[in-house]
């Protein structure tokens, strides 16, 4: 069954990627995060369908499978920042959207109040998994201008992560809900994987708790400090030091070392479009 299926997406009306954008595109927001078991992250589209859409990318295709490649540098400058919180978080990857062949380069920072910022150039599908030319100098003056001392020659391709989502969008109020499933990690020839009964749930919005923040907290769910490059390399690469959030990730991920790594064939490109955030 599909992720949409277990989710019923289908219960929503649909939004378009212009309409969602233009509604909430949000590229400077809170984020946060919630691993939900599948009976209850259904149970929130139910009731979230009064207020929210899904997002529709044509032909009734409501999810998007996302692969992700996480740079970092040799000391795991990115990770560490974030298991220790510090004030200057930062993220470097270049994200392709499977189904339709486009490619982004993305760089994501902090403001002074913590909130998320983030910036994207589009580059040419052939170019996922690297960053050179254009994109390396993207990466490097956005790291710049936040007061990250990292430069791009000093970065090189670390955890990959795969997984299909699906977007919620409150066209009213412009806050979004995304849900994320069938979630893996991959580093050389070991993987780690999200029990299939939950998914990972991001609310994205403003300071204040939105209506999918406050469900969750009303079905018992509370927010947790974690990211899918963190939960990644702190399951997959030997010798790190132990922290919360890889004592959550071990109770929600298997992981497993395979003889060579086969990465799963893409879909089939579909008609070009802007990519969804």
């Amino acid at each position: 069954m599909t992720l949409a299926a277990r989710l019923g997406l289908a219960e929503l009306r649909g939004a378009t990627l212009a309409e969602v954008d233009a509604a909430a595109a949000l590229q400077h927001r809170v984020d946060r995060k919630y691993l939900v078991p599948l009976d209850r992250a259904r149970h929130l589209v139910t009731r979230l369908a009064d207020s929210h859409h899904v997002l529709d990318l044509g032909t009734g295709r409501r999810t998007t499978s996302y692969l992700s490649t996480y740079f970092d540098t040799p000391e795991l400058s990115a990770w560490r920042a974030h298991v220790q919180q510090r004030r200057r978080r930062w993220k470097v990857r270049t994200r392709l959207y499977a189904e339709d062949g486009l490619c982004r380069v993305e760089v994501k920072t902090k403001d002074g109040r913590g909130a998320t910022v983030k910036h994207a150039l589009q580059v040419p599908a052939a170019e996922y998994g690297e960053l050179s030319g254009p994109a390396a100098e993207f990466v490097e003056s956005v790291l710049e201008q936040a007061a990250v001392p990292v430069t791009a020659k000093e970065l090189s391709a670390a955890v990959e992560v795969r997984y299909v989502r699906a977007a919620l969008a409150d066209l009213g109020h412009g806050s979004r809900v995304t849900l994320d499933g069938t979630l893996g990690c991959r580093l050389d020839d070991r993987t780690a994987t999200l029990d299939p009964g939950h998914v990972l749930i991001e609310t994205k919005g403003v300071a204040r708790p939105a209506p999918a923040d406050r469900l969750l907290l009303g079905m018992g769910v509370r927010p947790v400090s974690l990211s899918k490059y963190v939960i990644g390399q702190a399951l997959l690469t030997p010798g790190l030091p132990d922290h919360d959030v890889r004592r959550l990730a071990r109770a929600h991920f298997t992981t497993e070392a395979h003889q060579a790594p086969h990465p799963a064939p893409l879909p089939a490109p579909l008609p070009e479009r802007t990519p969804a955030a």
